[in-house]
This record gives C-alpha cells, sequence and structure tokens, in this order.
C-alpha cells in the first residue's frame, strides 16, 4: 500500500516583514490536522537560487547552480504543492517564479493548489500560477484560499487573527479535500507508470 502523499507548502516570498510565513504556518496548522496526508513547509529563503542563468532549460538539462540542484531533489520527494503566494502588481513575486523555472521534471503529474493573500486575495497571481503550473505538467486544482485585503490587513495590522475569519478555515478544508483526491490519483498513476517503464 501507498504511504499517504506528502505535501510541500511552498512559502512564495523571501523579502523582510513578509506575511507569507504567517499565512503559510496558519494553513500548515490546519492541513496537519489530517490523517490522509502530510505536510512539511518549504521556505524559498533555504534556496537562495540565483536569477535564472542556466544554458539551458530544466526541461532538457539539470541546473548546473547547486542550490538550484537542492531545490529539485527537494521537489522530488514531494507528491504535490501548496503555494502560499502574495500579489503584486496583479502577478505573483519574481523569487516563486525563478523558483518555478529552476526544475521541470520534479513538477510532473503533481497537484498544485494556491492559498493567495492581499488584493481580491490574490486571484489574478493564482490564475497566472494555474497556467505556469500546466505548463509544468501539474494539476492545478479549482479550490483556492482567497484572504482578501480586509482579512490581510486585519491580521497584519489590527491585531486579529485568522480565527476572527472562520470562511478562511472552510476554504482550507475544501481546497485540502480536492487536494487529497488529486493527490492520491496522481501517485498512484505516477506509480504505475514506472512500474511500466521498468518492465519496459
Amino acid at each position: 500500500m501507498s504511504k499517504n502523499p506528502h505535501i510541500g507548502i511552498v512559502v512564495g516570498s523571501t523579502r523582510q516583514g513578509r506575511f507569507s510565513e504567517r499565512a503559510a504556518s496558519w494553513f500548515h496548522k490546519t492541513a496537519v490536522r489530517r490523517t490522509d496526508l502530510s505536510f512539511e513547509t518549504v521556505d524559498l529563503r533555504d534556496y537562495p537560487m540565483p536569477f535564472f542563468d542556466e544554458p539551458g532549460s530544466p526541461l532538457w538539462m539539470p541546473p548546473r547552480d547547486n542550490t538550484a540542484q537542492l531545490w529539485a531533489a527537494k521537489l522530488a520527494q514531494l507528491d504535490g504543492l501548496v503555494f502560499v503566494t502574495p500579489e503584486y502588481n496583479h502577478g505573483y513575486s519574481a523569487v516563486l517564479k525563478n523558483a518555478l523555472d529552476y526544475a521541470y521534471q520534479a513538477y510532473n503529474r503533481k497537484p498544485a493548489a494556491f492559498v493567495g493573500y492581499g488584493g481580491v486575495g490574490a486571484a489574478r497571481a493564482i490564475e497566472q500560477l494555474r497556467m505556469v503550473a500546466i505548463e509544468l505538467q501539474m494539476a492545478p486544482i479549482p479550490k483556492s484560499v482567497n484572504i482578501g485585503m480586509a482579512e490581510f490587513l486585519g491580521i497584519w495590522q489590527q491585531g486579529k487573527d485568522f480565527a476572527d475569519f472562520p470562511h478562511l478555515e472552510q476554504a482550507a478544508v475544501a481546497l485540502l479535500d480536492d487536494l487529497s483526491w488529486w493527490s492520491h490519483t496522481l501517485q498512484v498513476g505516477r506509480q504505475a507508470a514506472s512500474a511500466q517503464a521498468l518492465v519496459d
């Protein structure tokens, strides 16, 4: 029997004073109540990759940068990803795009989910991330957690907590339910493909 899928919660900002760390911590505490998935937080601060400057895409060759190689190795250990993202100028952070560009095969055939914060709950950033995830052969799930400006400012500046906005946990639970189905289904598919490759 396959072990439960192991999901990485990616902290998608590295700047000083970031909110993503707080949002990722809250989501992790919600997620680890489940018994059908396991989770770890993956902080991009721990993978300080330079601006992408490789001779070719990771689609064709592994990166030369040592940190990028460690990043790809970490991704290979995961069965799915939850990206915690801000929204900057209707898009997501440059550091997250850089991390996405530094790997390819390690993303393939895995689910991607999104927790966003900022204007309109980072819906525009998440929509862009879904497009990139598809190009990386991931399966982005439709449900997301959108932390809107009222919630964001309430938690960030007004002394409130995530518990003051129960609809956020409801959205997280719905996201996790879908993520579980996709994670288990794609895990079985990847294992079957690997077994078939050995036979061939």
